[in-house]
């Protein structure tokens, strides 16, 4: 009996559902890892530690120095208004001497004395006094006396003096250290903001890349398969493995990039115990650039930012302090013009019980008094030195001019900066989803044997580099937000 021999046609019927047989189970290989990938990915991100923009403000305001240093000052200035009110404490002061020479008592006296100067320029006073000996001076009165007295500047001092001044420029000072702290701030948060946002797009850029080094593994791997199927030529693994290289390159950049990052975020970071904290590297941000729907995100209103500028920014609040300061400071000098005419009244009284023995009217009897009188004949000095405060006065309001055109200037700038990037990312969304479709047209025609490996790397290129280029237009747009605030005064 003969044996069967087998159909040619037969076996190459065969071989085809062999070969149909393997590709199928390299898609099923395919998917599921896939799926287990995706899997993975996703219990990673929710093991992932993340850093909001929120959380690393509070940090900073919090911890940095720069902030603790404007607290620092404000401090200061509450410390300098307890000095200058220093001028108007009470002053509790006594005089004692005594001489005996050759068996002789030429004097003893004993003078407690108490000051109270007031807001107004008056000063009260009241003291007791005790004076023997043969010797003694005969304006003064032996034995025991006392006095209680009035002391009151009839021209210059009246409406102002140093005591005054210092005070009302310490209080002004105060209020302008919070400014101050303000403004330090202000521009603090935009460092620390635009340092986030490179973080959070140099993070993003790596996800893309690394998604990119993925996708040319798995292509990689089903073009090797096709090979040995008989399906691709051998050069079609060269090229696959050329541009998985090409991809690895470039996520090796992003992570380094990634990494200098978030050192340059750790800059801004501080601890509770006034240590610098280095971020570690397994924390990434918690918000993605490519989550921000740029089209949604409110526009700010123009006109409100430029009045936003004009009544609260902090910059030219310090110009407002300084300022009064000098406001201060014209009133000070405008009493160089004024002559000195100060009057002292004490009422006197025998012993000390001073209520009991000092009756009468005033000016009748137990009164001192004395009035002192001042007059430079040119006030050279005095006019000079008004003239110059007037000056001041002028050259800052002109400074405070020029820098609110500069702020609007700014804030005008980044608002048209900010509208073109608003129509620029638009404009990229647009490009990048024409550039995913030609892509993903032209993996179906590599699929079905119609085009080549280079046409497929060729529009995965153009799409990465679109994407790419989409995360750093909306990184810009955010940092042009900030700006914005931060020219307006806002990030407070």
């Amino acid at each position: 009996m003969k044996p069967i021999r087998k159909n040619k046609s037969y076996a190459w019927l065969w071989q085809r559902h062999t070969d149909r047989k393997k590709v199928v189970l390299l898609f099923i290989f395919l998917g599921l890892t896939l799926i287990i990938t995706s899997i993975a990915s996703a219990r990673g991100v929710q093991d992932e530690k993340t850093l909001s923009l929120p959380q690393t403000l509070e940090i900073v305001r919090k911890n940095h120095p720069v902030a603790r240093l404007a607290a620092i000052g404000i401090d200061k200035s509450a410390a300098d208004i307890t000095i200058a009110r220093g001028a108007f404490d009470p002053l509790l002061y006594n005089s004692a001497a005594q001489k005996t020479f050759n068996g002789t008592n030429y004097y003893q006296y004993n003078r407690p004395e108490l000051t109270i100067p007031t807001w107004f320029g008056v000063e009260l006073n009241t003291g007791l006094e005790y004076l023997s000996g043969t010797r003694t001076d005969p304006q003064e009165t032996t034995g025991k006396s006392s006095y209680f007295g009035i002391s009151v500047p009839l021209a210059k001092n009246l409406l102002m003096d140093k005591r005054r001044a210092a005070l009302q420029s310490a209080k002004i000072f105060r209020a302008a250290a919070e400014t101050e702290q303000r403004l330090m701030l202000n521009n603090l948060l935009r460092e620390i903001t635009s340092a986030y946002w490179n973080w959070s797009m140099q993070y993003q850029d790596y996800l893309i890349l690394r998604e990119a080094v993925q996708i040319n593994e798995r292509r990689l791997a089903f073009v090797r398969t096709s090979y040995q199927l008989g399906e691709r030529p051998a050069i079609d693994t060269t090229e696959a493995l050329t541009q998985l290289q090409s991809m690895e390159l470039l996520l090796q950049e992003s992570s380094l990039s990634f990494r200098n990052a978030g050192l340059e975020l750790s800059v801004y970071l501080w601890t509770d115990t006034e240590a610098p904290y280095q971020l570690p590297e397994e924390v990434i941000p918690a918000t993605s650039i490519g989550e921000i729907a740029v089209q949604q995100l409110p526009v700010p209103v123009l006109d409100s930012l430029l009045q936003t500028i004009r009544i609260s920014h902090p910059e030219l609040g310090m110009y407002r302090y300084k300022l009064d300061v000098l406001q201060l400071e014209r009133k000070l000098k405008f009493q160089e013009l004024l002559p000195v005419a100060d009057f002292r009244y004490n009422q006197l009284g025998k012993g000390y019980t001073i209520l009991k023995t000092a009756t009468g009217p005033l000016f009748e009897n137990n009164f001192r008094y004395g009035l002192s009188v001042g007059l430079p004949l040119r006030f050279s000095t005095g006019r000079g030195e008004y003239r110059k405060a007037k000056l001041k006065i002028t050259e800052t309001r002109i400074e405070r001019d020029y820098k609110q055109l500069q702020l609007e200037t700014k804030v005008k700038t980044y608002y048209n900066e900010l509208m073109t990037l608003r129509r620029q990312v638009s404009l990229q969304e647009a490009a990048l989803a024409n550039y995913q479709a030609l892509q993903q047209g032209e993996e179906i025609r590599f699929r079905n044997g119609e085009s080549s490996l280079f046409l497929v790397n060729t529009r995965e290129n153009k799409k990465l580099e679109a994407l790419r280029k989409l995360t750093e237009l909306k990184t810009k747009y955010v940092k042009t937000i900030n700006s914005l605030n931060w020219a307006a005064g806002l990030l407070l």
